[in-house]
């Protein structure tokens, strides 16, 4: 199962990207929150929104939970 993590930074639009640690952004976020290992983009995304209501997956790691 991959690891996730979300992105503690928000983007220009209020989201808080989940990213697999294996993505390419991955090195470039400064600041993060582990989400664990998880079967889909979907719980991971899911575990995120507990943190950061307005979180959603990454288009290049997560592409079936990007929404916006």
């Amino acid at each position: 199962m991959p690891n996730y993590v979300v992105n503690d930074n928000a983007q220009n639009n209020g989201d808080h990207e989940v990213h697999k640690t294996s993505c390419i952004w991955f090195p470039k976020i400064k600041s993060y929150t582990s989400l664990g290992s998880h079967d889909s983009c979907a719980s991971a995304v899911k575990e995120a929104k507990k943190v950061y209501p307005q979180s959603n997956g990454c288009e290049t790691c997560s592409k079936p939970c990007h929404t916006t």
